[in-house]
Protein backbone atom coordinates (compact mmCIF):
# COMPACT_ATOMS: atom_id res chain seq x y z
CA UNK A 1 0.00 0.00 0.00
CA UNK A 2 1.05 3.60 -0.53
CA UNK A 3 2.93 5.46 2.17
CA UNK A 4 2.72 9.11 1.13
CA UNK A 5 -0.31 11.22 1.87
CA UNK A 6 -0.84 12.08 -1.79
CA UNK A 7 -0.51 8.42 -2.80
CA UNK A 8 -3.11 7.41 -0.21
CA UNK A 9 -5.49 10.04 -1.56
CA UNK A 10 -4.87 8.86 -5.11
CA UNK A 11 -5.64 5.27 -4.06
CA UNK A 12 -8.94 6.39 -2.50
CA UNK A 13 -9.86 8.35 -5.63
CA UNK A 14 -9.05 5.40 -7.87
CA UNK A 15 -11.26 3.12 -5.79
CA UNK A 16 -14.21 5.53 -5.94
CA UNK A 17 -13.79 6.06 -9.68
CA UNK A 18 -13.50 2.37 -10.43
CA UNK A 19 -16.75 1.69 -8.55
CA UNK A 20 -18.48 4.49 -10.46
CA UNK A 21 -17.13 3.22 -13.79
CA UNK A 22 -18.26 -0.29 -12.96
CA UNK A 23 -21.85 0.82 -12.34
CA UNK A 24 -21.94 2.87 -15.53
CA UNK A 25 -20.53 0.03 -17.63
CA UNK A 26 -23.06 -2.38 -16.14
CA UNK A 27 -25.88 0.03 -16.95
CA UNK A 28 -24.64 0.35 -20.54
CA UNK A 29 -24.42 -3.43 -20.94
CA UNK A 30 -27.94 -3.93 -19.57
CA UNK A 31 -29.45 -1.28 -21.84
CA UNK A 32 -27.71 -2.70 -24.91
CA UNK A 33 -29.03 -6.13 -23.98
CA UNK A 34 -32.56 -4.75 -23.53
CA UNK A 35 -32.52 -3.10 -26.95
CA UNK A 36 -31.17 -6.24 -28.63
CA UNK A 37 -33.82 -8.44 -27.04
CA UNK A 38 -36.62 -5.99 -27.79
CA UNK A 39 -35.58 -5.43 -31.41
CA UNK A 40 -37.40 -8.41 -32.85
CA UNK A 41 -40.18 -8.93 -30.33
CA UNK A 42 -41.65 -5.66 -29.08
CA UNK A 43 -43.55 -2.96 -30.99
CA UNK A 44 -41.53 -0.41 -32.92
CA UNK A 45 -42.39 2.50 -30.59
CA UNK A 46 -41.08 0.72 -27.49
CA UNK A 47 -37.89 -0.32 -29.26
CA UNK A 48 -37.23 3.24 -30.42
CA UNK A 49 -37.76 4.55 -26.88
CA UNK A 50 -35.31 1.99 -25.53
CA UNK A 51 -32.84 2.88 -28.27
CA UNK A 52 -32.91 6.58 -27.41
CA UNK A 53 -32.44 5.79 -23.72
CA UNK A 54 -29.48 3.57 -24.53
CA UNK A 55 -27.96 6.24 -26.77
CA UNK A 56 -28.27 8.80 -24.01
CA UNK A 57 -26.62 6.62 -21.38
CA UNK A 58 -23.84 5.55 -23.77
CA UNK A 59 -23.13 9.18 -24.72
CA UNK A 60 -23.00 10.18 -21.06
CA UNK A 61 -20.58 7.34 -20.31
CA UNK A 62 -18.33 8.52 -23.11
CA UNK A 63 -18.56 12.12 -21.94
CA UNK A 64 -17.48 11.13 -18.44
CA UNK A 65 -14.60 9.06 -19.81
CA UNK A 66 -15.91 5.71 -18.61
CA UNK A 67 -15.82 4.34 -22.15
CA UNK A 68 -13.95 5.67 -25.15
CA UNK A 69 -15.69 8.06 -27.52
CA UNK A 70 -15.27 5.74 -30.51
CA UNK A 71 -16.48 2.73 -28.51
CA UNK A 72 -19.63 4.65 -27.66
CA UNK A 73 -20.11 5.64 -31.29
CA UNK A 74 -19.67 2.04 -32.42
CA UNK A 75 -22.19 0.73 -29.87
CA UNK A 76 -24.78 3.32 -30.86
CA UNK A 77 -24.24 2.67 -34.56
CA UNK A 78 -24.64 -1.08 -34.20
CA UNK A 79 -27.78 -0.72 -32.09
CA UNK A 80 -29.32 1.74 -34.54
CA UNK A 81 -28.52 -0.55 -37.45
CA UNK A 82 -30.08 -3.50 -35.69
CA UNK A 83 -33.24 -1.56 -34.86
CA UNK A 84 -33.53 -0.17 -38.38
CA UNK A 85 -33.11 -3.60 -39.96
CA UNK A 86 -35.79 -5.17 -37.77
CA UNK A 87 -38.35 -2.38 -37.95
CA UNK A 88 -38.36 -1.89 -41.73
Amino acid sequence: MANHKSALKRARQNEIRSMRNKTVKTKVKNLVKDVRLAAGKEPEEKVLIKLTQAQSIIDKAAKKGTIHKKTASRKISRLAGLVNSTTL
